[in-house]
């Protein structure tokens, strides 16, 4: 347990510029103390003292604007930055050296029983204002940008941004140097939406792409383009 909360305050150094000392961290980082809060009401959630988990998980929710539901599984090194509004459900998984900012929600599509909230692989980085809804995993070392939708599984090393269903990807290094849009995968192609413009990237073959923009082709492009 105190290896765990050591870990905690290490990673708040490790990832945020702005901490300076042990007892800033300790005293003033809410997500610091909704994990501690946490791992002792998901303790009592394991020992079927359901009321009680629940009781400590919500004066932590009072505290520090994050609620975590006690039987949500936490890793290690998990970092919650400012926090505020974020909820990671019931059968929520997160795994080690997570990094979850500020209004991000681990939640469920509905009233369905059993596993219902996302699974979360190591060395994920879940940006601000993101919502992802429904029993799906987001592989290890990928990163959910700002405000995203997700409701399907997020491979492994990928990039997501915008609104992702989960119908088809391409490999997260062909759209690396284009995250910061707002990009939206669907069935056969790559649409980006910027500005007033509609730029749609079709993949002709592995390494081949037709760009348009409203429906008129401007250019083929290849990987080293992307």
């Amino acid at each position: 347990m105190f290896e765990t909360i050591k870990r905690e305050i290490e990673v708040v150094f490790e990832r945020d510029p702005a901490a300076r000392s042990v007892a800033e961290v300790i005293l003033c980082y809410p997500g610091f103390h909704a994990l501690v809060n946490h791992r002792l009401a998901h303790f009592l959630y394991n020992k079927k003292l359901y009321l009680l988990a629940r009781l400590v998980s919500h004066i932590s929710r009072f505290l520090t604007g994050i609620e975590i539901h006690p039987g949500a599984k936490i890793g290690k090194g998990v970092f919650i930055d400012h926090g505020m509004g974020t909820v990671i459900g019931e059968t929520a998984e997160v795994g080690d050296n997570v990094t979850i900012f500020q209004g991000c929600t681990l939640g469920g599509t509905g009233k369905e029983k059993g596993k219902r909230h996302p699974t979360i692989e190591d060395n994920v980085t879940i940006s601000a204002g993101s919502m992802l809804f429904g029993s799906f995993t987001v592989g290890e070392g990928s990163t959910i940008g700002g405000s995203s939708v997700v409701l399907k599984d997020v491979p492994p090393k990928s990039t997501v941004v915008g609104l992702w269903k989960g119908e088809r990807y391409a490999e997260s290094f062909r759209f690396k140097e284009i995250r910061a849009h707002n990009l939206v995968l669907s069935t056969d192609t790559l649409e980006l939406n910027i500005k007033d413009k509609e730029l749609d990237v079709f993949r002709i073959q592995d390494d081949e792409y037709l760009i348009k923009i409203k429906n008129r082709v401007v250019r083929e492009a290849t990987d080293h383009d992307i």
